[in-house]
C-alpha cells in the first residue's frame, strides 16, 4: 500500500514538473512570438514604404514588368530597387523611369556572357 503511494507521488510530482516546464516554455515562446512579430511588423513597413517610393519613382508598365521579373529573378530585382531608391534618395532622378529605361537598366545589370565556339579540326 505505502508503495503504491510513494508510487503515486511519484508520478505526480513528475506530471507536476512537466506542467512547469511546458509553462515556463510557453512564457519565453510567447516573448520570441512578440519579438518575431514586431519584426515582421517592422519588414512589412518597410516593405510599405519602398512599394510606396517605387510608385514614385517607374511608370505602371514598368512596375509591372518588376513585378514579373521578381517571381524568375528576384534578387536582381531586389538589387535594382535598391539601386532605384538610392538614385531617387540623392536627387538623380529627375523623370520617372518608363519600360524602355527599365530595360536598358536590366541589360545593363545582367553578366556579360562569354561566347564560346567549338572548333573541329
Amino acid at each position: 500500500m505505502t508503495d503504491d503511494l510513494e508510487e503515486i507521488k511519484r508520478k505526480r510530482l513528475a506530471q507536476l514538473q512537466q506542467q512547469q516546464q511546458a509553462s515556463q516554455q510557453q512564457q519565453m515562446g510567447g516573448a520570441d512570438m512578440q519579438a518575431a512579430m514586431q519584426q515582421e511588423q517592422m519588414q512589412a513597413e518597410m516593405e510599405a514604404k519602398k512599394q510606396a517610393l517605387m510608385r514614385q519613382i517607374l511608370t505602371p508598365e514598368a512596375r509591372e514588368r518588376l513585378t514579373n521579373l521578381r517571381m524568375s529573378r528576384k534578387e536582381l530585382v531586389e538589387q535594382l530597387e535598391s539601386q532605384l531608391i538610392m538614385l531617387a534618395q540623392s536627387g538623380r532622378l529627375q523623370t520617372k523611369i518608363d519600360d524602355e529605361k527599365l530595360k536598358q537598366l536590366l541589360v545593363q545589370m545582367q553578366p556579360k556572357k562569354r561566347e564560346t565556339t567549338i572548333k573541329r579540326m
